[in-house]
C-alpha cells in the first residue's frame, strides 16, 4: 500500500492498482512494454492516507517475488520465497525443509522463524514460515549461493526505504506518481487518479466508522454509486471495457475519473450530513450520491453530444499515447 518501491527493477516496473473495498493500492509487477499484470496473486497494500504498508506485500529481488508482512513493528519475509530467489530451485519448499532439518531441527535449536499468514498461489491466506531481517541473515548463511551478498544489500535497502516513507508519507505518493508516469500516463490523468484515491479513502473511512464491515458490503455500496453514476456496476463496466482482473479506474479517461470522484465525494458529504449509521443508511446515501453524479453526467453528455461511459481501455495503448492520438485526430478533422 509503502514499501521497497523503485521505479525500475531490472526489466520490470511496479504498477499500481487499487482495491475495491478500501482503495488501498495493489502494486503489480509489469513489463515496461506490457499493459497487463504478470500472473501473480501477491499484493502490496499501501495506505495513501498514512503512507504506510499494511498487511501483505510483495517485493522483488532480481526478478523474483518475495512475500512479506509487517509484524511486531518490522518486516517478516517468506523464507520459502527467499530460498527460491537465492537457489532458483524448482522446489524451494522442499529445499527449505531440508535446510530446517539439517541446520535447526536436527540440532534441536530454537526456530528463528515464525509462522504468519501470507497469500498463497490459490489466493487464500496460509501459514507460512517467515523471518525478520536478523533471522534471514542467519538462514542465508546456511544456503550456498552466489546471490547471498547481493541479497543482503538488497534486504538492507528494503528496510531503509520503509523507514523513509514512514518518516515522510509524501514519498509514497511521489513514487506512485513516478510509477504511473513510467507506465505511460499523463500528468493531468495521474493527478486526477491520485485525487480520486484520496476521495475514495475518505469515503471508506466513513463507511468503516459507521458500521460497514464486510467486503461484500463495501462492494455493494460501491456498485450502488457506480450504477447510479454511470448506469452500470463496476463488474458491468469492466466487461464493457474488455477488462478481466485489471483495475477499472486505471482504464478510465479523465471524464470517467471525474464523475467517479463526484459520486463518491457527494456520497461522503451526504453520509456525514445525514449522520448515516449502519449499512442500510449508508446504502441510501450511496444511492443519492450516485444519482447526483449520474444527473450531472447526463447533463454533460447532452452538452458534448456523446457518452461519457467509454468502451476504451489502456491495455494496448497507454493513456498518454491515446490522448495524443485523439488530439491529432481532432486536429485533422478540424482542418
Amino acid at each position: 500500500m509503502s514499501n521497497n518501491i523503485t521505479t525500475t527493477i531490472k526489466n520490470s516496473v511496479i504498477f499500481v492498482i487499487n482495491n475495491l473495498q478500501t482503495e488501498r493500492l495493489w502494486w503489480f509487477i509489469l513489463s515496461p512494454t506490457s499493459h497487463n499484470p504478470l500472473r501473480t496473486k501477491t499484493h502490496i497494500f499501501v495506505s495513501m492516507k498514512e503512507g504506510i504498508v499494511e498487511e501483505n506485500a510483495l517485493v522483488v529481488f532480481q526478478g523474483k517475488g518475495i512475500r512479506r508482512t509487517w509484524h511486531e513493528d518490522e518486516w517478516y519475509f517468506s523464507v520459502v520465497d527467499v530460498v527460491g530467489a537465492l537457489t532458483e530451485s524448482p522446489t524451494p519448499r522442499q529445499y527449505w525443509g531440508k535446510v530446517k532439518d539439517r541446520e535447526f531441527t536436527g540440532l534441536e535449536l530454537s526456530p528463528i522463524w515464525v509462522q504468519l499468514k501470507l497469500e498463497a498461489q490459490d489466493g487464500k491466506l496460509r501459514l507460512t514460515d517467515c523471518a525478520n531481517t536478523k533471522s534471514l541473515f542467519r538462514i542465508i548463511q546456511s544456503i550456498p549461493s552466489k546471490k547471498a551478498e547481493p541479497f543482503k544489500q538488497w534486504l538492507a535497502q528494503v528496510g531503509y526505504e520503509r523507514v523513509e516513507e514512514i518518516q515522510n508519507p509524501e514519498l509514497a505518493q511521489k513514487r506512485m506518481k513516478e510509477l504511473y508516469r513510467a507506465k505511460g500516463y499523463s500528468d493531468d490523468w495521474i493527478e486526477k487518479r491520485v485525487r480520486g484515491i484520496v476521495i475514495r479513502d475518505e469515503l471508506t473511512d466513513e463507511w468503516q466508522n459507521r458500521g460497514v464491515k464486510t467486503p461484500i458490503e463495501y462492494a455493494i455500496l460501491t456498485a450502488e454509486i457506480s450504477k447510479a453514476t454511470f448506469g452500470v456496476t463496476p463488474k458491468e463496466y469492466r466487461q464493457l471495457k474488455g477488462l478481466k482482473k485489471e483495475n477499472l479506474r486505471d482504464h478510465m479517461n479523465d471524464l470517467e475519473l471525474i464523475f467517479s470522484m463526484l459520486g463518491e465525494r457527494v456520497t461522503t458529504e451526504i453520509t456525514r450530513t445525514k449522520n448515516s449509521q449502519g449499512y442500510s443508511e449508508c446504502e441510501d446515501a450511496a444511492q443519492k450520491g450516485g444519482r447526483v453524479a449520474g444527473n450531472a453526467r447526463k447533463d454533460a453528455e447532452n452538452e458534448i453530444g456523446r457518452s461519457i461511459v467509454s468502451e476504451k481501455n489502456y491495455l494496448e495503448i497507454s493513456e498518454k499515447k491515446a490522448k495524443q492520438i485523439a488530439k491529432k485526430t481532432k486536429k485533422s478533422n478540424d482542418q
